[in-house]
């Protein structure tokens, strides 16, 4: 089935008992057994449960992929890679220009804990092959990142990799996994470029309407999510049913909002590009991208994030930040409605200043999640923000 289809009927299967449409919502801790051993195939709402397994059977048809987990949010998610997959000495390899959540996590977490994290200024692959020895069996990238919208070339990647991974021994090959929150499956398709795992926060666009944290792990083949589901298992930091239910409602109509999202955030960052007030504007979409040609040949449309930098800094962003009305000032991004936010404040604080501005992340910065209202009515409300007072 074409991508659209997949979304709406993967994992939807009507209930049998009762012919719902809908699969109904199992909101039971537990299940009652004919005996010790004696079930039905689930036993306790922590190892497995019917809407939870519903969500992964779509998130991993949507991906193309063999197996799927779901956890409490995205952070969970990355967190079951790196304990399932990597011990105390590992080292992985990351762009530097990475959520800061996940920069945090790496450096404040998982470093006191053994891991080495290794980062390149370069999206060159070549620049990821020179930090890899014989410690490093992960590279982790976001394509685009978050929040400078940079594109890491898959499918170069996955090309290098396997050319390392030839002279390796297979528990000790180097995997690649990619967060796809940004661009989501509707948009790129990384298992098909070769990725070995694909990461989601689907509060992000999976979910759709701002009102449910998860996430994701997708994996190229079955036998690499056993760990992860191990640690899903035995960790617990798994969705609720209704968590579950929310999430893969939003992925029904993942295919529809996508477009939209991308059609206003071309809009936007073209209006964007014309206004004196922004030094620099970052949108794949524009041909003054750096990325530009990847972002036409790697995604089917460039995303709804647009990145801005103020001319003049700090001061200027923060009243345009608490001027705007259609556009709310918050963390997240990816609903139906649009949102404005300061990295250096708000998602990236946690990164030291001297990194964050190395990447990009300067008080000036603003990022733009376009939702998908009039587009009109957002550029109305941005240059209502830009307007002296």
């Amino acid at each position: 089935m074409k991508f659209a289809t997949t979304a709406i009927h993967a994992g939807q299967q009507p209930d049998p008992s009762t012919g719902a449409t809908v699969p109904p919502v199992h909101v039971t801790s537990t299940y009652t057994q004919d005996g010790p051993g004696h079930h039905k195939g689930f036993e306790y709402s922590r190892t497995d449960n019917p809407t939870r397994r519903n969500l992964e059977d779509c998130l991993a048809a949507i991906e193309g992929g063999q197996a799927a987990a779901a956890f409490a949010s995205g952070l969970a998610a990355t967190t079951a890679i790196i304990h399932a997959l990597l011990r105390p000495g590992d080292s992985l390899v990351a762009f530097s220009d990475l959520y800061g959540g996940t920069y945090r996590l790496f450096e404040r977490v998982f470093t006191p804990w053994g891991l080495d994290a290794r980062y390149s200024d370069s999206t060159d692959p070549a620049a990821f092959a020179g930090l890899l020895d014989g410690s490093t069996r992960l590279i982790w990238i976001e394509t685009p990142t978050n929040p400078m919208l940079r594109l890491l070339d898959i499918a170069a990647i996955s090309r290098m990799l396997r050319n390392v991974n030839a002279s390796r021994p297979a528990d000790k090959r180097v995997l690649l996994a990619v967060d796809n929150t940004f661009a989501t499956p509707a948009l790129q398709r990384p298992i098909e470029l070769g990725a070995d795992l694909v990461v989601h926060s689907t509060t992000k666009y999976l979910g759709g309407h701002s009102d449910v944290i998860g996430g994701a792990v997708v994996a190229a083949e079955a036998e690499l999510l056993t760990p992860i589901k191990f640690y899903q298992n035995a960790a617990g930091a798994v969705p609720g049913p209704f968590e579950c239910f929310l999430t893969h409602r939003g992925i029904k109509t993942l295919h529809v909002r996508m477009a939209r999202h991308c059609e206003n955030a071309l809009q936007v960052a073209r209006w964007a590009a014309g206004r004196r007030e922004f030094a620099e504007v970052i949108y794949p979409g524009l041909d003054s991208h750096p990325d530009y040609q990847l972002a036409r040949r790697q995604m089917t449309g460039s995303g709804g994030i647009v990145s801005c930098v103020l001319a003049g800094g700090l001061t200027p962003a923060q009243r345009f930040l608490s001027r705007t009305g259609v556009f709310a000032c918050a963390e997240s991004l990816g609903g139906v409605e649009s949102l404005i936010s300061h990295p250096a404040t708000m998602t990236h604080a946690s990164v030291p200043r001297e990194q964050r501005e190395r990447i990009g992340v300067v008080d000036g910065l603003v990022r733009l999640s376009v939702g998908i209202e009039d587009a009109a009515d957002l550029i109305e409300d941005l240059d209502s923000a830009l307007a002296p007072r």
